[in-house]
C-alpha cells in the first residue's frame, strides 16, 4: 500500500466496523500518519504544490496535510451517513508538537517542538466535534487538558460507570464539561517528562528550544528543571505564554514548591 493511501484505508476500516457494529457503545482510535515524517503526498499533491525531493519540505507537508483533510471530511461524512454523528464524539488531537517547525510556524510561535517541553512540544489543539452536543465554532483557551484525562473524561460522557477505587488511581481527571460548552479547571498539576533514556539527546533545531528534562504546570505556573536539579526555569503562562520570562528568582517560593513535587513524580515513576 502506498503511504498516501494509508488514512484512506483507516477510514474505511473505521466506518466499516461502525457499519457492523450499529447502536453498540464502542471506542475507536484512528491514527492518521500523514503529517508524520516523512510527508509522501501523492503524485497530484505533489505536483499542486510544487513539491521536490526533501520528504521533509513544507511543499510536502502541505500536500498529506491536504489529504489528511479530505480523508477526515470522508470520516464525518461517513458518520452522518450511517446516522450515529449526534451520538458520537469525534476528537482530534496529538501527542506532541511538531517538527520540523519551519521555523516555528506550525508551532504559532511558540517556543520549542517535539522533543522538547517548552510549549511548543507540549500545547496541541484539541477539536472536538459532535453534532447538537458540542457547541460549533466554541473555542475554550482557558481548560488545560492533558492526554491522561481523556479516559476519566470519556467514561464520563459514555455513562461508563468507574468504582471509587480505580478513579482514585487515574492520573488524569474528568473534564467532560470542557466538550458540551463549559470551561471547566483541572484541580491537580500535571507533569512531563522527556528524554530519561536517552543520555546523547540534542535537540537539532536552533538554540533556546531545548528544554530541561522535567516539567509541571499548575495553574498558570509552568516550572521546568533537569533530573538533578539543575536550570530550573518558571514561567507564568498567563502573561508570557511563549516562556521568554524566567522568572525563578523573582519567585523563590513557587519556584521550590514545583522543583520539589516535579523532582518526586519522576521519582515514583518506573
Amino acid at each position: 500500500m502506498k503511504r498516501w493511501d494509508r488514512t484512506a484505508f483507516f477510514v474505511d476500516r473505521t466506518l466499516d466496523f461502525l457499519k457492523r457494529h450499529t447502536n453498540q457503545p464502542c471506542y475507536v482510535n484512528l491514527w492518521p500518519d500523514d503529517t508524520h515524517t516523512p510527508y509522501v503526498p501523492r503524485p497530484a499533491l505533489k505536483e499542486k504544490f510544487k513539491a521536490g525531493y526533501d520528504a521533509n519540505s513544507e511543499a510536502n507537508f502541505k500536500g498529506v496535510l491536504e489529504e489528511y483533510d479530505r480523508q477526515m471530511g470522508r470520516l464525518l461524512d461517513g458518520l452522518k451517513q450511517l446516522g450515529i454523528a449526534t451520538n458520537t464524539l469525534v476528537v482530534f488531537t496529538g501527542d506532541n508538537g511538531p517538527l520540523p517547525t519551519y521555523q516555528q510556524k506550525r508551532t504559532a510561535g511558540l517556543r520549542g517542538s517535539k522533543l522538547s517541553l517548552y510549549e511548543g512540544g507540549t500545547r496541541l489543539p484539541l477539536i472536538a466535534w459532535w453534532p447538537g452536543a458540542t457547541p460549533a465554532g466554541r473555542v475554550n483557551e482557558r481548560t488545560v487538558m492533558n492526554a491522561v484525562d481523556l479516559l476519566p473524561t470519556f467514561c464520563k460522557l459514555a455513562g461508563a460507570p468507574v468504582s471509587p477505587d480505580i478513579t482514585t488511581k487515574f492520573d488524569g481527571e474528568d473534564l467532560s464539561a470542557a466538550f458540551t460548552g463549559a470551561e471547566p479547571k483541572r484541580s491537580r498539576p500535571q507533569f512531563w517528562e522527556y528524554g530519561r533514556n536517552n543520555d546523547s539527546f540534542k535537540y537539532p533545531a536552533a538554540t533556546g528550544h531545548r528544554s530541561p528534562n522535567v516539567a509541571v504546570r499548575e495553574g498558570d505556573w509552568k516550572l521546568l528543571v533537569n533530573a538533578d536539579g539543575s536550570d530550573a526555569q518558571l514561567f507564568d503562562l498567563g502573561t508570557d505564554i511563549f516562556e521568554t520570562r524566567n522568572v525563578a528568582e523573582a519567585n523563590p517560593q513557587i519556584s521550590a514548591r514545583l522543583k520539589q513535587q516535579a523532582l518526586a513524580w519522576r521519582k515514583e515513576l518506573p
